[in-house]
Order: structure tokens, then C-alpha cells, then sequence
């Protein structure tokens, strides 16, 4: 079996390639080492298991669960919540790990499997390697109880009242008076963020919080923000808020229905960290993806800058080893470690909001602090065995130099494989639109011809059985 664990958990198509059958082992492989690594003199082994509202959601829940309890750990379910829900509440309710059901913002036939450890971090990359060590020789390391020490399944009815309380208690303002549209993406910040914006005082107006299962991600959210950007005109809110469909990320839309991604929101309330002293280290974490705008934006205000490799997990490593407090990703994923151990949407929210009730200050004002580089992103899709071979294809490489030595100084290029989707991202930045455009069209044809071909799909087949 190759590795399974990816950046961000256990991916797949749900049913398919992440089916009940690797559900189930998953749940038992990985409560068997977690239960492995706690004091016996604890007591049993408790796991905390939420999901986001795909229609998979329930059968591989089922799943797991079964081989959770087969190796004599108790589960607790807690329902539809946020991501970020699950690393705050393992820590709130004294449980030894949590799971989270999702897919983030992948399309709805897609799932995956998330752990957190007893403090609400990812698991680290040796343990899942333990886990995946169990799975492939279950039969030789797992022995089954029997009787009463089988696990149990309970259910926690008042998780979203908790954590909806957490949120509100890490500010001291509240929102009346302002106006905010919010985007639900149909998926599991439906159960949290309208009524944490409406006990805290705003005027709130939702789209896309009705889900079926099916309808997660589609055509809304912080992926595809344009529905928000329509109604916070239409409706004249201060202030457009977009989930994904497990509420780790945000993406901000301005009172004129400009978005203010992860780049600006960083900029924003960082710099507001550093103004208020709460900044540690003088330091924001962000990835290599960053726009050099965020860059020029924090020299202005003599702010240190650390930068990853892609990933919300990357950026939590490097704040933790470099003691600092506040870090993200473009895509939304910020993470407050003052407040949650995790990319938290709804509580990146709750602290732009206050920054802009506070300072009475528009978000269009605030964003101002920070000028955007023309920045174009482009995906090729390619079959998952492809991702890498772009790195050693002669015609590919000889392309991307040739855009650099075009781009000079003045801008930049990055292509990386998705760490969670059969995709190569080209990303170009620099000083004219027009002109990365049509750098990163080229390059992404090529791509696809050079990736995509018959002859080179062969050629991989083969190199692979020789």
C-alpha cells in the first residue's frame, strides 16, 4: 500500500478510492496507536468525531466509528461542525484525540479523514506512519477485546453551543450596528456562523446555508466568491464572509464587493496584532504563495515575514518552532494559536469584524494597507502518477526558465503539485496583468500536452515496471 496520509489527512473519492472498507481500518488502525500512547491508568481511550454535510459523510462516520470501538476506544459523536471545532473542543471536553469527516473545499464526491491529538494539533507525520504500519499488518498487532471492554458510541448534542461560546469569548466588542453577509458554502459553518453573528449584534444576511449533502462547495463559498461579492451589494452589508465547506477557511468581500483574501486579512490583522503588542516576535507566517504585495506591505511596517512551503500545516510547524503566535495562507487558512491550534474561519471572522468595529473603519479602508501584485493562478489537471514528472521534463524546464528570465525582478514564478488533488498550480506574479497571463496560459498548455499525452502516459508505465 503506498502512503495514504497526505498533507491534510486522508483524501479521496468518496466510495471509491476513501471507501467503508479503508474507512473502517483507518478508525481502528489509528485508535489502536492512540491508544497505544495513553497512560492505561486514564481510563479508556475517548475519540471525538465530527464531519462536514457531504452525503458520504454518515456511511464512512459509520465506519470509522466500528473500528474505533472494535479496539476498545469509546467514540463521541458530535455531528455536522466545523474543522476548527473539533481541534478546540478535544481540548474543551478532555478527549485523548479527534477526527474530523471531510473533504474542506473539495467538491462534494470527495471525503476525507482528519486526526487531531489530545492539544488539537494534526497528528505528526511519525504517527500517522505508525498508523498506516498497523493498517498493512493488522492481523499481527491488533488483538480485539471482547465483553465490556468493547467501545461505546455516545452523542454530544451541544458541541456547535460550545464552540459558538469560545468564539465569542475571544473578543470584547460587540457587532451592532454593522451589517454582514455570510456565505455558508452549504456546508458546516451552516450550523455556527449565523447565530455567532447575530448574538454578537449584526445585522446578518445568509446564502447557501441550506445543504443536502450534494450541494457542499457548489458555486459558492470561499472558492467561488462572486455570489458573495453580488449579494453584499445587493443587500448592503459592511462586510461579505465565505466559508468552505468545513468553515477552516475565509475569504472577506469589502462593502464595494471586492474580496479581501488570506493575503489581506494577514496584513490586516496582523498589523493590528503588532499595534496592540500581541504580535510575537514581530513576525507573521505565511507561504511562499503569498503575494509580494504582503511582503512590501509588512516592510513598510518594519514587520518580520517567515515564509513555508504550501500548506496550513507547514505554517503551524514553523510558528511553533519559531514561537509565533500568527500565520495563514492566501487560501483563508489563518490561524490564531492564541485562540485554536488550527486555520479557524469563523474565528478569523469574528477578529476582522472587531478590528472594524473598533477602529469604525471600512474593511475597503483597512485592506488599503496592503496593494495586491497582479497575481494569475492556473490549474492543470493530470493523472495522480504525473504530479511530479514535470520536474525532470527537459521541454517543461527549459519553458519555465525562459518565463523567468522574462519576468526579471519584477515578478515571480512558483508550479508546485496539489498536496490533495490530481493538480499542478502555476502561479506567476508581477507588474502587468496582460503579461503573466499569457505566460501562464503557455506554460499551462504545455503542460497539459507534455503531462496529458498518450506517449508520455506510456512512457511512465513503462519506466515504472522496469
Amino acid at each position: 500500500m503506498g502512503r495514504i496520509f497526505g498533507t491534510d489527512g486522508v483524501r479521496g473519492l468518496a466510495n471509491q478510492t476513501l471507501d467503508c472498507s479503508l474507512a473502517y481500518r483507518i478508525g481502528q488502525a489509528g485508535a489502536y496507536v492512540l491508544n497505544s500512547l495513553k497512560n492505561s491508568q486514564q481510563g479508556r481511550t475517548k475519540i471525538l468525531i465530527g464531519k462536514d454535510t457531504r452525503i458520504s459523510g454518515d456511511m464512512l462516520e459509520a465506519a470509522l466509528v466500528a473500528g474505533m470501538c472494535s479496539v476498545g476506544v469509546d467514540v463521541v459523536e458530535v455531528g455536522v461542525i466545523p474543522t476548527p471545532a473539533i481541534a478546540y473542543l478535544v481540548r474543551h471536553y478532555n478527549m485523548d484525540a479527534g477526527v474530523m469527516i471531510s473533504a474542506s473545499h473539495n467538491p462534494m464526491e470527495y471525503n476525507g479523514i482528519k486526526f487531531f491529538d489530545a492539544n488539537g494539533y494534526k497528528l505528526p507525520d511519525v504517527v500517522e506512519d505508525e498508523i498506516e504500519h498497523i493498517m498493512e499488518s493488522a492481523s499481527s498487532h491488533i488483538k480485539l477485546p471482547i465483553g465490556d471492554k468493547i467501545g461505546t458510541k455516545k452523542y454530544y448534542k451541544n458541541a456547535a453551543r460550545d464552540y459558538i461560546d469560545f468564539l465569542k469569548n475571544t473578543i470584547d466588542v460587540d457587532f451592532e450596528g454593522l451589517k454582514v453577509a455570510i456565505d455558508c458554502a452549504n456546508g458546516a459553518a451552516y450550523c455556527v456562523s449565523p447565530i455567532l453573528f447575530k448574538e454578537l449584534g449584526a445585522e446578518v444576511f445568509v446564502i447557501n446555508n441550506e445543504p443536502n449533502g450534494v450541494n457542499i462547495n457548489a458555486d459558492c463559498g470561499s472558492i467561488h466568491p462572486k455570489p458573495l461579492q453580488q449579494f453584499v451589494l445587493d443587500t448592503g452589508a459592511d462586510i461579505g464572509l465565505a466559508f468552505d465547506g468545513d468553515a477552516d477557511r475565509l475569504i472577506a468581500v469589502d462593502e464595494l464587493g471586492r474580496i479581501v483574501d488570506g493575503d489581506g486579512i494577514m496584513a490586516i490583522c496582523g498589523l493590528d496584532l503588532k499595534d496592540r503588542g500581541e504580535l510575537k516576535q514581530n513576525t507573521i507566517v505565511a507561504t511562499i504563495m503569498s503575494n509580494l504585495g504582503l511582503d512590501i506591505a509588512l516592510n513598510k511596517r518594519k514587520c518580520n515575514f517567515v515564509k513555508t512551503r504550501v500548506g496550513d500545516r507547514y505554517v503551524l510547524e514553523k510558528m511553533l518552532e519559531g514561537n509565533y503566535n500568527f500565520g495563514g495562507e492566501q487560501s483563508g487558512h489563518i490561524i490564531f494559536l492564541d485562540h485554536n491550534t488550527t486555520g479557524d474561519g469563523n474565528l478569523t471572522a469574528v477578529q476582522l469584524v472587531s478590528i472594524m468595529k473598533k477602529r469604525q473603519e471600512s474593511l475597503s479602508n483597512l485592506a488599503n494597507v496592503m496593494e495586491r501584485l497582479p497575481q494569475v493562478l492556473v490549474n492543470v489537471e493530470v493523472d495522480e502518477d504525473m504530479k511530479h514528472v514535470w520536474v525532470d521534463d527537459l521541454v517543461i524546464q527549459s519553458a519555465i526558465r525562459e518565463v523567468r528570465l522574462q519576468l526579471k525582478d519584477e515578478g515571480r514564478i512558483l508550479v508546485r503539485a496539489s498536496g490533495t488533488e490530481p493538480l499542478i498550480r502555476i502561479m506567476i506574479e508581477g507588474r502587468e496583468y496582460e503579461e503573466i497571463h499569457a505566460h501562464a496560459k503557455r506554460l499551462a498548455a504545455l503542460f497539459d500536452s507534455r503531462l496529458n499525452s498518450k506517449d508520455m502516459n506510456i512512457n511512465k508505465r513503462r519506466l515504472a515496471t522496469e
